[in-house]
């Protein structure tokens, strides 16, 4: 139990910084990653807004269901 406890702990930490990066590289080299995607996969920015923010939103939710919550609860079993 101790040790599951603390693979999802790490796992937790880390996928939040990961998706802190993401949204940091977002905020400061948005033109750049627009036009590369754009160039790439020939979507406008307007749709490129909306997909980075689905993947941001989909990836948190997917951080708080499968390391968060099990996290907490195997914190609060071990109480």
């Amino acid at each position: 139990m101790e040790k599951l406890t603390l693979f999802l702990g790490w796992c937790t930490l880390i996928n939040l910084i990961f998706l802190s990066l993401v949204a940091l590289i977002l905020m400061v080299a948005k033109e750049k990653i627009v036009y590369l995607h754009k160039k790439w996969f020939d979507l406008s920015p307007g749709e490129l807004d909306k997909l980075y923010f689905q993947y941001m939103a989909n990836y948190k939710v997917l951080i708080i269901v499968f390391n968060l919550v099990p996290y907490l609860v195997l914190r609060l079993v071990m109480i």
